[in-house]
């Protein structure tokens, strides 16, 4: 018996996978979710950002100080993605 014959007997292991604690919280905002809000800070990449009982909001064609209101169209695990509502 040659050892790969051995190892078929035996079930396949895979990693465990571990998601980060921010991947099950609930969210403050839903999907479709109307907000008015402030723009508190320009991101990285030149986005607005808000925050939403700390939960981060990126609103592109912003700057600091906007108040605007913002559709949410998507959400991540540790931050959302809206556009600007008109």
């Amino acid at each position: 018996m040659s050892e790969d014959e051995g190892m078929q007997d035996q079930p396949q292991r895979y990693p465990s996978r571990r998601f980060p604690s921010a991947y099950f919280k609930a969210k403050p905002v839903k999907i479709g979710d109307e907000l008015d809000v402030t723009i508190s800070e320009i991101s990285r990449r030149g986005d607005g950002l808000t925050r939403v009982d700390g939960y981060v909001i990126f609103v592109p064609n912003t700057k600091q100080g906007d108040s605007v209101k913002v559709k949410i169209t998507q959400i991540r695990p540790n931050y959302a993605i809206g556009e600007i509502k008109t």
